[in-house]
């Protein structure tokens, strides 16, 4: 996951030393007829204006690095590293950074009836658009997102159309079931909000430093009850499991991504003892570190 954080933090960095205006940097990583897929990067910082977007194709857009706000009409949600931000052909949404600057996403897009069949397929009857605005990181979800940023971390090669629409498929199935019927929990207030961005960005600049509730809840500017209460409002997950999840998933990248040894990337994830790492590894994904390492070689 740090090589996908180094890119957003160089062009954010770039921005303020030229003084230049904000932007989406936009890379297409492959496309054909029914669907595409991008390396969206954007370079806004606290200050600057909102900003509406509005697609012809059904998007799904995994958040690799950043915070942001978005609001559309399905309700206003905070997007977080691991999430994934749902949009509907033709409908209108606005994003802006009101906790923090710049953000970087994988965005897969579907023609309409590219969604809709895959949709079908996945056992989803009735859905001809998003009712839900965001998926929070879930384990279900945890295998397919794991692979989505470890081919996203590789060096580019634009011929290799395969993997990305094998893994587009597996996004969309994998989504609709949770997108089909929204969660309702309760929404925290914006200040509450505004605290918890900040202590999710100091999670991400190092998912593997020991961070416990007081430290968290201080960067939050919240008492550990209300900051624990507000986490799981914002994100979907308590603290404790969003940490794990984002160690093991920048674990299950640098696995796939390099020859190191299993015992020293869990060592620098924070697990003490190979063993447990292996068991959380399995418990998450699936499989052990060494497997998810030959599949992803093997396919990719």
């Amino acid at each position: 996951m740090a090589k996908i954080a180094e890119l957003l933090d160089d062009a954010c960095h770039e921005r303020e030393r030229l003084g230049s205006a904000p932007a989406l940097r936009v890379e297409r990583l492959a496309a054909m007829d029914d669907w595409a897929v991008e390396d969206v990067l954007c370079t806004h910082r606290r200050n600057d204006a909102a900003f509406e977007e509005r697609h012809e194709h059904y998007r799904i857009a995994l958040v690799g690095a950043g915070t942001f706000q978005c609001r559309a009409p399905g309700g206003r949600e905070l997007l977080t590293p691991g999430s994934l931000l749902l949009g509907n052909a033709r409908e209108c949404f606005e994003c802006g950074h009101e906790h923090g600057g710049g953000d970087r996403c994988l965005a897969f897009a579907y023609s309409q009836e590219a969604f809709e069949q895959l949709a079908f397929d996945a056992g989803v009857r009735g859905l001809t658009r998003f009712r839900a605005l965001r998926v929070p990181p879930l384990r279900a979800l945890a295998p397919v997102v794991a692979e989505a940023c470890a081919l996203w971390a590789l060096p580019r090669q634009p011929t290799r159309l395969a993997p990305w629409e094998e893994l587009g498929v597996r996004l969309a199935a994998g989504t609709v079931r949770f997108a089909a019927e929204p969660s309702r929990a309760p929404r925290a207030p914006r200040n509450a909000e505004r605290g918890v961005a900040r202590a999710l960005r100091l999670i991400e600049k190092d998912p593997c430093a020991r961070l416990g509730l007081q430290t968290l809840g201080g960067e939050a500017s919240l008492s550990r009850f209300h900051f624990l209460r507000a986490f799981a409002q914002v994100t979907g997950l308590t603290p404790h499991r969003y940490v794990t999840r984002a160690r093991l998933r920048s674990a299950a990248v640098r696995l796939a991504a390099t020859d190191a040894r299993v015992i020293d990337v869990a060592l620098e994830c924070g697990y003490r003892d190979v063993s447990n790492f292996n068991r959380a590894f399995r418990a998450e994904f699936g499989t052990t570190p060494l497997e998810h390492r030959a599949r992803l070689r093997r396919r990719h």
